[in-house]
């Protein structure tokens, strides 16, 4: 059983190809025991997107080293992308059956463009910060801020200047790719961000008075920031085996995850190759949400209710034409019935 990864250049989008590394891993975790036996006689190619941070390839990195794809007769291609969009875009083109997305990208799925098959973790990591005096998110007027467009980046900088009573227009925004706002940050290119860790903390290396003016908690009473995982339409309509194999061993891999986290931080540190101590400070800025809790907010509407409140957001801050209703782009039932 193979395991593959490949690293997606931040300018591919068409085909979403582009391959600059392979590498293969062994079957069985790393810890040396036997992978799970496979309750399948076949196999299915599955290709999984997803984002070499925390709660962007956990989850990967655990079901690849406890053998879960290899239980549920999967053979997945990882693909590293920059951000959500990019993937839900390689979802429409058929070259990915799977991704990750933050809460920034969800306004896709509720625009019919894929469907969210799996709630992942809660994200806290999103700020708005900005240079040395300036001091609040009102002190942003007329400043350059720049922001990852179609991300939780953009949506934690909408969401503070709407408390502020400001809009976009208050400021000179600028959008920018992740990296180039760590440059611009880094260089006081720019006045401020809509931005997020562990990325911000490599900016602060370099900008240690760097001030943050809004974050994720802010605004927790209202709107929730849970990050995901997404089907193409299409995998979800014609391929419901494929569907309910990847969500098995999803479930596996939350379940270990919510029971062995720092093992999972290791995980996640060797298979995007990073350092275990930005790893775990990645993982301080997550709200981790076990099986158990998943299953239970699934059931009981609350996983209905965040998405409905991103949905309001995304209406008002011009993301989406119109509402639409959670039970339309999640998919939730699926998720439980991977569970029976």
């Amino acid at each position: 059983m193979r395991f593959t990864r490949k690293l997606l250049g931040t300018a591919a989008v068409g085909a979403a190809v582009a391959l600059l590394a392979t590498g293969c891993a062994a079957d069985g975790g790393a810890s040396g025991e036997p992978a799970p036996e496979n309750e399948y006689d076949d196999v299915l190619q599955v290709d999984f997107g997803y984002i070499p941070d925390f709660n962007g390839t956990s989850l990967l990195a655990v079901a690849e080293d406890q053998g879960y794809w290899e239980k549920y007769g999967l053979d997945v291609t990882a693909t590293s992308f920059t951000n959500g969009p990019l993937q839900i875009q390689a979802l429409g083109t058929g070259d990915l059956d799977f991704g990750y997305i933050g809460p920034g990208a969800m306004w896709l799925p509720a625009s019919g463009e894929a469907k969210v098959v799996a709630l992942n973790t809660l994200g806290q990591a999103d700020r708005v910060v900005a240079q040395a005096g300036i001091d609040s998110v009102e002190d942003l007027a007329g400043k350059t801020v720049a922001y990852p467009e179609g991300t939780s980046g953009d949506m934690i900088l909408t969401l503070a200047l709407e408390e502020a009573g400001m809009t976009k227009d208050d400021i000179e925004a600028v959008p920018m790719e992740p990296s180039a706002i760590v440059a611009a940050l880094s260089s006081k290119q720019v006045d401020g961000a809509g931005f997020w860790y562990p990325a911000l903390a490599t900016v602060k290396q370099q900008v240690p008075d760097l001030v943050e003016l809004a974050q994720n908690q802010d605004f927790e009473e209202t709107v929730a920031f849970p990050t995901a995982f997404v089907a193409g339409n299409d995998v979800v309509a014609d391929e419901p085996e494929k569907v309910d194999r990847v969500l098995k061993a999803l479930r596996d891999a939350i379940a270990f995850r919510a029971e062995n986290t720092d093992e999972a931080i290791q995980l996640t540190a060797a298979f995007s190759a990073l350092d275990p101590k930005q790893v775990e400070a990645d993982a301080g800025n997550v709200q981790i949400l076990s099986l158990e809790e998943l299953d239970q907010l699934t059931e009981d509407g609350t996983i209905d209710t965040w998405l409905n409140g991103m949905v309001d957001y995304f209406v008002g801050a011009g993301k989406l034409d119109a509402p639409v209703e959670a039970s339309e782009f999640y998919t939730g039932d699926l998720f439980l019935q991977a569970g029976e």
